[in-house]
């Protein structure tokens, strides 16, 4: 059961959309967004819940993932509009709001900018992005030395995150949304000494 009793309905639900791994790796999420806000003193039980809810729509079927990005109305960019694996972002912050009727705002843009950032996000967006980067299931290489950067200074951590990403799609020649250029820029400042993994 979740660390909620009151939020056992989602992972219920979860446990309905999701296949084992995926399942498992929303739970680790929400436990990592649970401790990095005790350690930066946001609200626990909103960020615990945004990470248990981050990867709702990931293993719908693609159409609906793309129907919902669309319909969002939460303003998808071209890239984000014409990458497969970028619209469950977008789909599950439409269908976090409008299907399960959770209004609180900043848990709806914490999962929509979960794989992608953006510039000045909101403290529990960070939370979302970084929990689930260094989930307990993690094993990337650099994934322990994420984890450091995590618990040691948001800011940079999130700074070291985005150059990691970016790397990592370009390197498979994909597309970069607007937004992450946004936040690779803005995050950049926090990163004096060219940190990376």
């Amino acid at each position: 059961m979740s660390r909620y009793a009151d939020f056992d309905e989602y992972e219920e639900l979860l446990k309905k959309r999701l296949s084992k791994k995926r399942f498992t790796h929303s739970m680790n999420v929400a436990e990592e967004c649970f401790k990095l806000a005790e350690k930066y003193g946001a609200d626990k039980r909103r960020c615990y819940l945004a990470g248990m809810l981050h990867d709702i729509m990931k293993e719908d079927l693609p159409e609906r993932q793309r129907q919902y990005t669309v319909e969002s109305g939460l303003s998808p960019d071209p890239v984000e509009l014409s990458t497969k694996s970028l619209w469950h972002g977008v789909a599950g912050a439409y269908y976090v709001r409008e299907v399960l009727k959770i209004e609180d705002r900043e848990i709806i843009s914490a999962i929509r900018y979960h794989t992608i950032g953006s510039a000045r996000m909101s403290l529990m967006e960070k939370i979302v992005y970084l929990g689930d980067m260094i989930s307990a299931e993690r094993d990337y290489k650099g994934v322990d030395k994420m984890r450091e950067y995590c618990y040691k200074d948001i800011n940079l951590a999130m700074s070291v995150a985005l150059i990691y990403q970016i790397e990592c799609v370009c390197s498979k020649c994909g597309g970069l949304p607007l937004s992450t250029f946004e936040a690779y820029n803005y995050y950049l400042k926090f990163n004096k000494n060219k940190e990376k993994l």
